[in-house]
Formats: C-alpha cells, sequence, structure tokens
C-alpha cells in the first residue's frame, strides 16, 4: 500500500472548508513519515483549482473531478469516486476533516473497502506503518489511543487540532483529473436547491466563540452577546438548554448533540456547563465564564472566572474591546 490521500472538502462555489487543509497539514507530516507521496483529492465546480492550491500547501499531486455528477454534495457518487480513487492507488491512509460532510464520505468508503476507520482526531503520530490516533471518549472526560490493525486507515481531524500548512507559491505537482465513478441515471438522489444561513461566523472554523445559556433569559438576551461577537469578529453559540427553549436556532448550539469546537478563546455566559455542552467545548484554548451561580460546574472547566450578572459583564467586556481594538 503505498500514499497518504485527503479528500479536500469545497463548497459549491469552490470555497475549501479551513479544517480541510489543517487535515492536508497532518497529511503531510504522515507522508513524510512513512516516506509516501501525499495526494488531495477534491471534486465539483472549480476542483482543478482547489487541486492547485492544495499542491502549493504540500500534496505531491491532486486528483480531482468536475463532472457535472459531483457538482452537487450527494454521498452516493462522492464515495463511490472517492473509494475507486483510494482502491486504485492502493492508499495506505485516508483522511478528511471531521465535519458533517468529511464523516458522511469517509463513512462511506470505509464502508465500500471495508477499512477501519477512526473519527474526530486531535492528535496522531506514527508507529511503524500504523498511526497512532487520540480521540476523545466518555464527552471528552478522556483521550483513547487508537489505531487500525492492518489495511488502509481511515481518519477524520477535529477542526482546529492540527494547524494549516503554509502556501508556497513556487511549489508545483501534477493535477490529474478522473471520471466520476457514478453516472447521472445511478444516483437515487437530486439536489433541487440550498438555502444558507449566511452573515455570520461558522461555529467550527472561528478562533472565538460567545456563548449564552439558560442564564440569557430568553431569545432577546443574546443581543449583547451578538454586540460583543461583532466587535470580537466572533462566532455566537448557545447550550442546549436555549436551542430547545426555542430563544435560538439549533445551528449555534454547542455540545455532545451539536457542534464540537475548539476556539482560541470561548467565552461561555450564563451556561451552567452540564457534561454534555463540556463535550462540545473542552478542548477550546482559553474558557471564560460568566456565571452568577459560583458552584456552576463550568468554573471547573474555565481558566478564568467571573461571578456576576452576565448583563453587566458582557456590555462592559463590549466597552474595554471596542476601545482596545479601536
Amino acid at each position: 500500500m503505498s500514499g497518504v490521500y485527503v479528500f479536500i472538502e469545497q463548497d459549491n462555489d469552490g470555497t475549501v472548508a479551513n479544517a480541510s487543509w489543517e487535515a492536508l497539514g497532518l497529511g503531510r507530516t504522515l507522508a513524510d513519515g512513512l516516506g509516501e507521496d501525499l495526494v488531495a483529492v477534491a471534486f465539483g465546480n472549480g476542483s482543478a483549482a482547489t487541486g492547485e492550491a492544495a499542491v502549493q500547501r504540500g500534496a505531491d499531486k491532486a486528483m480531482v473531478c468536475e463532472d457535472a455528477v459531483l457538482a452537487d454534495y450527494r454521498v452516493d457518487p462522492y464515495a463511490s469516486t472517492l473509494s475507486q480513487i483510494v482502491t486504485d492507488g492502493g492508499a495506505s491512509v485516508l483522511l478528511a476533516a471531521s465535519t458533517t460532510r468529511g464523516t458522511d464520505v469517509l463513512g462511506a468508503v470505509a464502508v465500500d473497502t471495508e477499512a477501519g476507520m477512526i473519527g474526530d482526531v486531535t492528535a496522531a503520530e506514527l508507529d511503524g506503518d500504523r498511526v497512532v490516533c487520540r480521540t476523545p471518549v466518555y464527552s471528552g472526560k478522556l483521550m483513547a489511543k487508537v489505531r487500525v490493525p492492518e489495511g488502509m486507515q481511515i481518519i477524520t481531524v477535529r477542526s482546529r487540532a492540527f494547524p494549516q500548512p503554509e502556501v508556497d507559491a513556487g511549489r508545483s505537482g501534477a493535477v490529474e483529473s478522473v471520471t466520476a465513478a457514478k453516472s447521472a441515471d445511478e444516483i437515487a438522489e437530486t439536489v433541487v436547491g440550498f438555502e444558507s444561513a449566511g452573515g455570520e461566523v461558522s461555529l467550527t472554523d472561528a478562533s472565538i466563540i460567545v456563548s449564552g445559556g439558560r442564564g440569557v433569559g430568553g431569545a432577546e438576551g443574546y443581543e449583547p452577546l451578538r454586540e460583543l461577537c461583532d466587535v470580537l469578529g466572533a462566532a455566537l453559540g448557545a447550550s442546549r438548554a436555549a436551542v430547545d427553549a426555542g430563544w435560538i436556532p439549533y445551528e449555534h448550539q454547542v455540545g455532545q448533540t451539536g457542534k464540537v469546537v475548539s476556539p482560541d478563546l470561548y467565552i461561555a455566559c450564563g451556561i451552567s456547563g452540564a457534561v454534555q455542552h463540556q463535550a462540545g467545548m473542552r478542548t477550546s484554548k482559553i474558557i471564560v465564564a460568566i456565571n452568577k451561580d459560583s458552584e456552576a460546574p463550568i468554573f471547573k472547566l474555565a481558566h478564568y472566572g467571573i461571578v456576576d450578572d452576565l448583563f453587566k459583564v458582557v456590555p462592559a467586556l463590549t466597552a474595554a474591546f471596542k476601545e482596545k481594538l479601536g
């Protein structure tokens, strides 16, 4: 078996998910350790440009498919084409970001190729030709060391767990076009359109997240948090309790049943810190908790804690950051 392959996830407009570049960076490290080539794989409109960008970020070559059947994401044609590529290439490792799409595609590839899969990896190292991965278990309370004992190793990596590789505009490598494994009439699903929320910072990609929980008291209680987000360029998060109460849409939920995030700074406002919420944000670099209850579990996890009313503290922080950041 030879070759470390990385699935590069892109939107319909060709925008690449930041976490895919992080997976490519890990791929470069593994390929160097194994003495193998690093191959980037991208599908959809503009994927040739994505392949060139991947080469500039460390890939030895790229394999792309701009066939119309892959213009819109559907797991069946994506997984069958990726399975064909890694099988024909004899891939030793297949990587992707641990996003909804990355997990969806690689899970299907694992079934197609009967390969072992490890998800949501936060650290990895080589032991011979095997990748030893660290992945959170028990809602993030423990870290497990896991490996695929034989055959191709399929791995998804947690967003912001690995650094992105630097761009080297002078780097060159082959960008090879491939054919989709299935024709349009072999695919059961049809995409009729997309609807984008737009205008907000992605929780998964955000370096700063400001989250509100039951303590915000209602939908209007998120307004001071949104103002702080605007000043910091942060994403707005929420606890499950706030989402279940209908105060904020589900796409803002952080936790075991929401988004798993790893920002540089996580500001928890009025969040008690139930284990389900901690599972989604405990790997944040710096955690700041604001809560009136000094016994709230979030304070055991936080690096900095403020025991006070969030409606006094958050506007004060917003004013201070406005002055500091101009």
